[in-house]
């Protein structure tokens, strides 16, 4: 697929599996706005990427300032006519004993992993010509299946991803627009040397996941020719969630 003329636009694209997914888009040709909260990383990463002539610009934002990301999809298409794509990568997770997460703490993480999620979606779908090509990629969980204990509000946030990701496919039909989802399971960001064999052993894939797995997928499901794919949530957990674990 030729990227060169797509705009793609990346929340939390500046750090882990949004980092990956960025410069996926940025090898491959596309323009790719990162839209972060986090500056230092964000200024910096761009300002590398520029450095070897790719079409990287940052916008910082906090995604749960409703009117910030309003503002940002006028200036965005204002600035280049249109966005091709959106990957809702953002995201944070609060763990915390039941009994001790908050109402306001709940709140925050369903405002930035789900709300912000919605209305980027809605703003891209306001935006789009019709008839022509756009995709939206929602970045969940395994967690929107199986959890751990106190991870409630994540959790849910996550579940509530994959429900808007086929809600929004099936009223974004006949637009032109796909929208899929992906679960990645056991994604490591940062030290991958550090992990145990143990670790991978665990996996039927025999490794731990990397952000660029998630990356990779992602091209995957933005390439104009897969427009069967729709309203889908894909699982990249090395095959996790498929296996049955008993204490022995």
């Amino acid at each position: 697929m030729d990227w060169v003329e797509k705009v793609v636009l990346v929340t939390g694209g500046a750090n882990g599996i949004g980092k990956a997914i960025s410069q996926a888009f940025l090898n491959a040709g596309a323009t790719v706005v990162v839209a972060d909260v986090d500056a230092m990383n964000g200024e910096t990463v761009v300002a590398e990427w520029k450095k070897d002539n790719l079409n990287a610009v940052f916008c910082k934002i906090n995604l749960v300032d409703v009117a910030a990301i309003i503002k940002m999809f006028e200036d965005l298409v204002g600035r280049y006519g249109k966005i091709d794509v959106l990957v809702n990568n953002a995201g944070k997770g609060i763990f915390k004993p039941l009994l001790e997460l908050s109402v306001e703490e709940w709140d925050e993480v369903i405002q930035l992993n789900l709300r912000a999620a919605f209305v980027t979606s809605q703003q891209f779908a306001k935006y789009h010509e019709p008839n022509c090509y756009g995709r939206i990629i929602n970045i969940a969980s395994t967690r929107y299946l199986m959890s751990e204990p106190n991870s409630e509000a994540y959790a849910a946030s996550k579940g509530g991803i994959v429900s808007l990701t086929h809600a929004l496919a099936l009223s974004l039909s006949g637009k032109g627009i796909t929208v899929n989802a992906i679960s990645p399971g056991w994604i490591e960001n940062h030290h991958y040397e550090q992990l145990r064999p143990s670790d991978h052993a665990q996996h039927p894939s025999k490794r731990v996941g990397k952000p660029e797995d998630i990356a990779r997928a992602c091209l995957f499901l933005a390439d104009e020719q897969n427009d069967f794919i729709t309203g889908q949530n894909i699982v990249i957990d090395g095959g996790m969630t498929k296996k049955m674990i008993y204490i022995e």
